[in-house]
């Protein structure tokens, strides 16, 4: 069982205080009331030290060194292991070995515990952010060529006149503008929500008024997947980012209608505690528990051979939960037993004089 460090260090001392004090005591006693008896017992006071008496005296004191020291010895090894742990751990991790992680020994203080925990808990988010930075630039790379190629094969054909000018390629153009465009904004959107600088403007708002203007914006979209809504709308008042959380609720709505055609999506709002909450939930295919556990990756697809125009650009539901958590909240995939996703976005309630501002 893991012991307070200053604890320990208190009655190590008191431990090392009270033998040093027991072979003093003890050895003296036995040296003066013994051995003078049995081999001088013509002593007086004014006798001197005699050779014995030093050779003894030094014994005596060399044992409580002796002892003490072993004793010192054994209490720092334990402080200075896990540290040295650490340290060795820290350089690996430093020289870009993300995967060293310490270690620690049995017996050892509870502090010494805890540093060695935190620190492999830090290492292994810097591990999986490693991991993220290195499939986010083989994600944007590939997001980005293929509207490129795209744009870039029409424009040539135009040059050359493989391709007729019309308006209708011209608005497919457009239409390959506008997705890179969205890919820029919801990069930016993401790195701000990281770096801690998303700016919201805050605003006292109803979540319940919202939530209806996004199924409006979103209504032809809706019809045009076959999808039926039902909506549970209360009141949940908070302070907000209008635009913002408008965002959120449009990017949940629109993962409706890609993975959730031709089914019924229930749009609930309300209050729950000291959280106001917006719920989508959809009774399409749903994902599985380890789907669920990567749905909010960047880039992360539940299907990794979808391209943009099946399944988007994978930054929908990251974005979601970037919103959330710059306004003190969050977002989280709902348990279900049956098909179907439910995806909740959970705010503070609204407090009297709070202002919303997330920059450092």
């Amino acid at each position: 069982m893991a012991r307070n460090l200053n604890s320990l260090i208190v009655r190590a001392m008191i431990a090392l205080t009270l033998l040093a004090f027991a072979v003093v005591y003890f050895g003296l006693t036995a040296y003066f009331f013994f051995i003078y008896e049995w081999l001088y017992p013509e002593f007086t006071e004014d006798d001197f030290l005699r050779t014995g008496d030093v050779v003894t005296l030094g014994l005596l004191l060399g044992i409580g060194i002796s002892t003490v020291s072993l004793l010192g010895w054994i209490l720092a090894r334990r402080i200075v292991e896990p540290l040295k742990s650490v340290a060795g751990a820290a350089r690996r991790v430093a020289e870009g070995d993300f995967s060293a992680r310490a270690s620690l020994r049995r017996g050892n203080f509870g502090e010494a515990g805890d540093l060695v925990d935190d620190f492999n808990q830090m290492a292994e988010r810097l591990q999986r952010a490693e991991a993220e930075l290195q499939y986010s630039n083989s994600a944007i790379a590939h997001e980005l060529r293929t509207p490129l190629t795209i744009l870039r094969g029409r424009l040539q054909g135009l040059l050359d006149g493989a391709f007729a000018p019309s308006a209708e390629l011209y608005g497919r153009l457009i239409e390959h503008v506008d997705d890179l465009s969205a890919i820029v904004e919801e990069l930016r959107t993401l790195a701000l929500s990281n770096a801690g600088q998303l700016d919201l403007q805050s605003s006292r708002l109803d979540l319940a008024v919202e939530a209806e203007a996004a199924l409006t914006s979103l209504e032809d979209q809706l019809g045009e997947a076959g999808i039926a809504t039902s909506l549970d709308l209360r009141s949940a008042v908070t302070s907000g980012d209008r635009s913002r959380l408008r965002q959120a609720f449009v990017a949940l709505l629109e993962n409706c209608c890609r993975y959730a055609p031709h089914s019924t999506v229930n749009v609930e709002t309300g209050v729950a505690g000291q959280q106001v909450f917006f719920r989508c939930t959809d009774t399409g295919p749903g994902l599985s528990d380890e789907a669920r556990l990567r749905a909010f990756e960047r880039f992360w697809r539940a299907d990794e051979s979808r391209g943009r125009s099946g399944g988007g650009s994978g930054l929908g539901l990251p974005i979601v939960k970037a919103i959330a958590q710059a306004h003190g909240g969050d977002a989280v995939i709902l348990a279900s037993d049956g098909p179907g996703l439910a995806v909740e976005i959970r705010l503070p309630v609204e407090r009297l004089g709070t202002r919303i501002d997330r920059r450092p």
